[in-house]
């Protein structure tokens, strides 16, 4: 790791430090972090994104409290003289301290776009968590990007469950329906060992490509994810009485309020039973019994546009809608 002690100016007694990473990853922080970081943006998790382009870390410091008060890491893409956060993740972009203001952020950002420019970057994209993760933190980034002159390149609805409302009590009628019948037909949840993740991947990679739709990532990615972090993946299944799976998905914890629901599956053949809603209903009590604050079903964004008969289904499931931006700027 190669590290650049650059302090692009303070501002009420905060400074930046720009760190380049080298072969072993992204730079940790130097000050301690005054906030749990998203598990994306964990050097260590950075350095599992695969990204053939150097990562810059821009941390922002309070030395008198000796803390890390926000944190941005960035993927250099030279072909297209662009600079990306994330390079390969669910999202990237800013993470803040609590209680952190915009004129602090201003700037971290203003050594961020300063230095990427000397770098010969074109262009910043950033791809923002959910608003549910940080509301407050959330709401902040979007408006010191605004004032930055940020576009929003692309708004989605998120969806998410909240561990602390009764999960069958806030499906749609047509949902509990489905759940009834799924326990009817004997089907249950399981959480399955790691061992079984290529055959479970194979399952996902199946079940996806019947209805048209890939995978992001390869096997070997999704296993260097469960061996690096083997707390924060999860499988859980909904097994038929035969002992055969009609769902599966990979589970995320995304920190210690967050459990994402990363990749759900089912095959065509049971459709009639939905056991997704039994699927479901198993990550909402697992999240409950671990104290987390959500389930995060995610996007349901298509390249045309919403995919509105999910995004249909996240409702019916009992979902709160939320947003998530991405933004992106000239330098």
């Amino acid at each position: 790791m190669v590290g650049e002690n650059t302090a692009a100016g303070r501002a009420a007694g905060l400074a930046v430090w720009v760190a380049a990473g080298g072969p072993a990853g992204p730079a940790p922080p130097r000050l301690p972090l005054a906030f749990e970081s998203f598990l994306y943006l964990r050097p260590g998790h950075q350095a599992l994104q695969a990204s053939p382009a150097p990562v810059l870390s821009f941390y922002l410091e309070d030395p008198a409290a000796a803390r890390t008060v926000a944190q941005l890491h960035v993927s250099l893409d030279a072909e297209t003289d662009t600079a990306r956060s994330p390079a390969q993740a669910p999202f990237g972009a800013v993470q803040l301290a609590p209680g952190l203001s915009t004129a602090a952020l201003h700037l971290l950002l203003d050594a961020a776009e300063a230095d990427l420019a000397r770098r010969g970057r074109r262009r910043l994209a950033l791809r923002g968590y959910p608003f549910a993760y940080d509301p407050t933190g959330a709401a902040t980034l979007a408006e010191t990007l605004r004032q930055r002159g940020y576009r929003v390149a692309l708004a989605e609805q998120n969806y998410a469950l909240d561990p602390a409302r009764d999960y069958e009590a806030h499906l749609h009628p047509s949902e509990r329906r489905r759940l009834h019948k799924c326990r009817r037909h004997g089907l249950h949840l399981e959480q399955e060992p790691p061992y079984l993740l290529p055959t479970a991947y194979e399952f996902i990679r199946a079940c996806r490509q019947e209805r048209g739709q890939a995978l992001s990532l390869p096997l070997e990615r999704v296993q260097a994810m469960f061996r690096h972090f083997p707390r924060e993946h999860f499988l859980f299944s909904v097994r038929q009485p035969d002992g055969e799976w009609a769902a599966l998905t990979v589970a995320i914890q995304v920190s210690g309020q967050v459990l994402y629901n990363f990749y759900p599956a089912s095959p065509l053949r049971c459709n009639a039973l939905s056991p997704v809603v039994l699927l479901n209903e198993g990550l909402h009590a697992f999240a409950r019994a671990s104290g987390l604050g959500l389930v995060d079903l995610g996007t349901s964004t298509l390249a045309t546009g919403p995919n509105a008969s999910l995004l249909r289904f996240k409702r019916h499931l009992g979902g709160v809608a939320g947003l998530r931006l991405s933004w992106e700027k000239a330098l």
